[in-house]
């Protein structure tokens, strides 16, 4: 008899919503974590960058407190150590969050490192301390190092920074995402390489901060996974605030200097320039932890360091399955979330569920302006053969968006002028992160531009945007 239905390694967002589900489903679950339950989401990345880009917002407002009538006495400072806690409590109350949940649900945790040693067989063994924080001590009730066994292993073992040869972050001057949410005092100038979401929100954090920011990009553009468009308005604004592009450009070399370091920039061309920061944020993507887990030894298939899985999280090994950051892009907290219900619903049997299309996933990227997307962009649309109908909607036409002085973005939307399909949606501006919902749904349950465009959508808000958006589309817009 296997001690569990299902063992989950790795406490993330993907872990442990995949653990509640199990539980909820009747599946007796453990879950195994080395280090936060919670993840690096919760501890390192989605949460508590959040945070801090919620001090970045304050401050910026503060900046401009006479755009809205306002007077003040005194200047506004950041005070690093202090944005630094808030941000740390906020992921620590989230943290012991979770730990309650997985008591809550009768999900036993199993503290340590897991490796798999056989079909439906883990060792674990006593967790390596890291080097950000000291070892967070297990939570009571947990169990710790022994051999365990299940009859379904789902591995969610999230990702890591990745690093370029000759430019590996060493925590002190050159940072990776880890050192950038906890720095001592803030540098007086910066260097990101990479312009990704966590390159441009870590830049628009800094940059609210008072920092000289430079951001390199070795790509056409800023944001390249985004709507050509949307990119050209958030590096437009964001430039406006003092962010410094280089684009068509990569770090040729970094040599670490007293102060901080010394990079030369190399452009598309060969032309060479060379800029002295403080601090440099590597920024260049991430890679998975698919490594020591004892995958290769029962022949599961990995190519480029991500564990390969179908649509429902299963390996080519019977019984094993992965989930998240682990299984490949989009490396995104709540599509670890969905596949993970998803994965251990069809294990459970139940009915219905549909294998995750990734096509429906949305991004954002929480700079100021903030960028919001789902589907298609407007080339890849045009690629796939699609005669469309693009609609566009700008702030400033928006009465709320002026009331609240955020009248610079953008609503772009995407159909497809046959059938009225909306291929993608794609936004800039205030807010735009918690908009991009309705466009999620829309596409989810196959919504039309007929539909849309009869949708009461309420005045006066940012949402209204949305729909004049699409009836733009159709050469109905009415406030534009």
């Amino acid at each position: 008899m296997a001690d569990y239905d299902v063992i989950i390694i790795g406490s993330g967002p993907g872990g442990y919503v995949t653990a509640i589900r199990a539980s909820q489903l009747g599946l007796k679950t453990a879950i195994v974590e080395r280090e936060h339950l919670g993840g690096i989401c919760l501890n390192w990345g989605c949460i508590p960058t959040k945070a801090l880009l919620r001090s970045a917002e304050i401050m910026h407002y503060a900046d401009h407190i006479k755009d809205y009538g306002l007077t003040m006495e005194g200047t506004v400072k950041p005070d690093a150590k202090a944005v630094v806690d808030r941000s740390r409590a906020v992921s620590k109350r989230l943290n012991n969050g979770v730990g309650m949940l997985m008591k809550k649900n009768k999900v036993d945790v199993i503290w340590g490192e897991a490796k798999l040693t056989g079909k439906g067989k883990i060792k674990v063994g006593k967790p390596q301390k890291k080097a950000m924080e000291p070892q967070v001590a297990p939570p009571k009730g947990t169990k710790g190092e022994g051999e365990y066994s299940a009859k379904h292993i789902i591995i969610a073992t999230g990702a890591r920074p990745r690093a370029l040869p000759g430019i590996e972050p060493d925590g002190e001057k050159i940072w990776t995402y880890f050192e950038a949410m906890v720095p001592k005092e803030l540098p007086k100038s910066l260097l990101v390489m990479g312009s990704g979401a966590i390159g441009v929100e870590f830049a628009s954090f800094y940059n609210a901060m008072g920092v000289d920011v430079t951001v390199v990009e070795v790509l056409d553009r800023i944001m390249p996974v985004e709507d050509a468009e949307i990119s050209k308005i958030a590096q437009k604004q964001l430039e406006k605030q003092g962010i410094k592009f280089r684009v068509k450009t990569k770090v040729a070399k970094v040599e670490k200097t007293k102060s901080g370091v010394k990079a030369t920039l190399e452009a598309e061309g060969g032309k060479t320039e060379t800029v002295e920061v403080e601090r440099l944020i590597s920024a260049v993507g991430v890679q998975s932890n698919s490594e020591n887990l004892g995958l290769e030894d029962l022949g599961v298939k990995i190519d480029r360091g991500s564990i390969v899985v179908d649509g429902y999280g299963k390996t080519n090994v019977d019984g094993v399955y992965a989930i998240g950051d682990v299984a490949g892009p989009p490396m995104l907290a709540h599509k670890a979330e969905h596949e993970g219900v998803i994965c251990v619903e069809k294990i459970a049997g139940v009915k219905g569920v549909h294998a995750l299309d990734k096509s429906k996933i949305p991004g954002c990227t929480y700079c100021h302006p903030q960028v919001a997307s789902i589907g298609l962009t407007e080339a890849k649309a045009k690629e796939a053969g699609y005669d469309l109908r693009v609609g566009r909607f700008p702030f400033v036409a928006n009465g709320k968006a002026i009331a609240l002085g955020e009248d610079q973005g953008l609503i772009k939307t995407i159909f497809d002028k046959k059938t009225g399909q909306l291929l993608g949606a794609h936004m800039v501006g205030a807010e735009v992160t918690e908009l991009i919902q309705g466009f999620v749904v829309a596409m989810g349950l196959e919504t039309t531009e007929e539909e849309l465009m009869h949708t009461v959508f309420p005045h006066p808000t940012l949402s209204e945007m949305m729909k004049e958006s699409v009836l733009d589309a159709y050469g109905r817009v009415l406030n534009a």
